[in-house]
């Protein structure tokens, strides 16, 4: 499937949220190359800025959480423009403020990115309004364009944001103010953002769920028939991100640049590439999960991915630390479409909106929590290499658990039914 064909037979909603992924995820990378660079650079020491993350984090769970479960009700477009503006808000913030009082209300009420990966709200309503303008074998293809988009514009974003604060510095100004320009190109996507979901079609908002499901069934998150499913897949993404946010983006560069001392062009370099390669690895997980089914995809891809990951610290030099990253790259993000695309098959259509929104908010807790941890190791050159040796164990663990788990619960499709 290529992508041209994917958007020629797409709707017009479905091509506008495509392009609000390039967007909003470009912003992502942009921002995420030079954030903690621009908090430590304000004077914040490791651990107010693993505190700073965290709340960051937190934040976007409770907010999208919010907006996720009332997205349905309230209105899917609605919901989505002001998850925009809260990514505008925050820019703006971080940008005009370097009080830490104001930048802890930025975090915790505004949409920032430390990681150059999916927060707030966005990503589960359009995964339920993409997998309601889609055919349901169509729906593991179109989420892997989906990835893909994205990570090829995270790749772009953190090589603009890398090369624009250097290039800012070689014109004189200093790196602090060279990273407040980042940020105001951050905000600048969140106004991008609310514009573009404001132009969205009414065939993006939930469908009326069906008369066969009692009222007494449907509690106030949005489940009922797959809760049970639904809150186990939680706890198992909660345990994958938790460890996952050990190795943030911006975590990792800011280890590039204690470690190696890599300056900011090259960091942006770094992270174009990891981010192409999971692009790429996303694409093939359709292909692979025909043959092998999407829990057999899911595991047996992001296992070889985390090993490569606890490797990069013990390498010598800089080369070798960034050829083993990218070969992790590589390979860690199949599981991407085939979770998103298992999510929505395993649930009712009608629970979509918030077995979506509940698994994400549940990456998101599980994210929130190991950045303080992350900057206490931070703190200590002995230590800092612990990043990766946490964050590729705890996903080692989840993999184990999520094949014994889910195995035998296949999705309708590989079943044989519609």
């Amino acid at each position: 499937m290529m992508l041209p064909s994917v958007l020629r037979q797409a709707s017009p909603d479905v091509r506008l949220l495509f392009w609000s992924r390039l967007v909003r995820m470009f912003g992502y990378g942009f921002l995420a190359v030079v954030l903690v660079l621009y908090l430590a650079a304000l004077g914040l020491d490791e651990a107010r800025i693993g505190l700073l993350l965290t709340l960051t984090l937190l934040g976007d769970t409770a907010i999208s959480l919010w907006i996720t479960i009332s997205a349905d009700r309230v209105g899917r477009r609605r919901m989505l423009v002001l998850g925009a503006l809260l990514v505008l808000g925050a820019g703006l913030l971080f940008t005009t403020s370097s009080h830490f009082a104001v930048l802890l209300l930025a975090a915790t009420i505004g949409v920032i990115s430390p990681s150059g990966y999916e927060v707030g709200p966005f990503l589960a309503i359009e995964q339920a309004a993409l997998s309601q303008l889609v055919a349901a074998e169509r729906r593991t293809g179109v989420f892997a364009w989906y990835n893909l988009v994205g990570s090829f514009a995270t790749a772009a974003g953190s090589l603009a944001g890398g090369g624009l604060a250097r290039l800012g510095q070689t014109w004189g100004l200093t790196p602090l103010d060279s990273y407040r320009v980042v940020l105001v190109g951050y905000a600048l996507a969140g106004l991008a953002l609310a514009v573009m979901f404001q132009r969205l079609g009414p065939g993006v908002e939930a469908h009326p769920a069906g008369g066969d499901t009692p009222t007494a069934l449907r509690p106030r998150l949005g489940l009922h028939r797959s809760s049970g499913v639904v809150l186990r897949l939680s706890g198992l993404f909660a345990l994958d991100a938790f460890g996952g946010g050990f190795v943030l983006q911006s975590l990792v560069a800011y280890w590039f640049h204690v470690r190696f001392g890599t300056g900011e062009a090259m960091l942006g370099a770094i992270f174009f590439g990891a981010n192409l390669l999971a692009g790429v690895s996303a694409l093939a997980a359709s292909a692979i999960a025909a043959r092998i089914g999407l829990v057999n995809t899911m595991v047996f891809t992001h296992l070889p991915s985390n090993i490569l990951l606890t490797l990069v610290p013990l390498m010598p030099t800089l080369p070798l630390a960034i050829a083993v990253l990218l070969a992790r790259f590589s390979i860690s993000q199949m599981d991407v479409p085939t979770r998103q695309s298992y999510t929505m098959a395993i649930v009712s259509p009608e629970e979509r909106s918030a077995a979506a929104g509940i698994t994400g908010t549940a990456r998101t807790v599980g994210a929130s929590l190991s950045p303080v941890f992350a900057g206490l190791l931070l703190g200590s050159a002995s230590l800092m290499s612990g990043l990766f040796y946490a964050a590729g164990g705890l996903k080692v663990v989840y993999d184990l658990l999520l094949l014994n788990a889910f195995r035998h619960l296949r999705p309708p499709e590989e079943r044989g039914e519609k």
